[in-house]
């Protein structure tokens, strides 16, 4: 939630100062996934956890992404060209990181089932 909070800060300090550079802060990924094999129920609910602010994150990324484009995108001396090049930016931007927190999301999930798995047994 901070870091939500952060990246809605800068991008309002950029746009209110007039700047066109990049404003959005990437979030960093979740440091590790637990082994679900040998991991505790508890290093899975946090892993889950620190998953989940991965994708709040992620989510206000890339919302703040579309702020910043628009922004840019009100600037009256931007030719069609210019504005296809950044409206192209934004969506490959965007696409990079929606795909990043699914492949986090799912290896996640191998974990978990790894650590359903392992509970069955037991």
């Amino acid at each position: 939630m901070k870091k939500a909070t952060l990246v809605t800060c800068l991008l309002l300090a950029s746009i209110g100062a007039g700047a066109a550079q990049a404003t959005c802060i990437y979030p960093r990924e979740p440091e590790s996934i637990p082994d679900g094999a040998t991991a505790a129920y508890d290093e899975m609910v946090a892993a889950q956890q620190t998953v989940k602010q991965f994708d709040a994150d992620i989510t206000a990324y890339t919302a703040c992404l579309e702020m910043e484009l628009q922004a840019m995108l009100e600037d009256p001396g931007l030719d069609e060209a210019r504005k296809s090049e950044l409206q192209t930016m934004q969506a490959k931007k965007n696409n990079a990181a929606v795909d990043h927190v699914q492949s986090v999301a799912e290896r996640f999930n191998e974990q978990l089932r790894a650590f359903q798995a392992a509970k069955k047994k037991d």
